[in-house]
């Protein structure tokens, strides 16, 4: 059996979900090194997102920006992503844009994962983004 990262990004879950930090980015990392070297680009953007979420829920928000970067880099850049996936990388993503003071890009990050979030029948994430956009002004 080929070794995909499943059982590294499962444990690195499990960690997340107890609180050890450090053994989830650790995890993570491992993961998303094995999709990098295989070359599954989806995978390896779902394991960056949950870093740089890990990072941010820990309040490094620098941290956080480059894993996010790369992983929007990559939904974007593959056809075959889901929307709704593109949705869930660009939240936190504005959250963080909101954060560092740059409420443009916010604003259209939240107005893209609202209209994402509406096509694909997410009326929680589709109004969040509603709502945040209309706070923002």
């Amino acid at each position: 059996m080929i070794d995909d990262g499943k059982e590294i990004a499962t444990a690195a879950k499990r960690a997340r979900d107890e609180g050890r930090i450090e053994d989830a980015l650790d995890g993570y990392a491992r993961a998303a090194e094995v999709a990098r070297q295989q070359g599954n680009s989806l995978v390896l953007a779902h394991r960056l997102r949950h870093i740089g979420d890990i990072h941010q829920d820990a309040g490094r928000d620098a941290e956080a920006a480059p894993f996010y970067a790369e992983a929007l880099a990559l939904y974007r850049a593959n056809p075959e992503r889901l929307d709704l996936d593109l949705a869930n990388m660009l939240r936190p993503l504005a959250m963080l844009k909101e954060k560092a003071g740059d409420l443009a890009g916010a604003k259209a990050l939240w107005a893209e994962a609202a209209a994402l979030y509406e096509a694909a029948g997410v009326e929680i994430g589709a109004k969040e983004s509603a709502r945040r956009l209309a706070a923002l002004g």
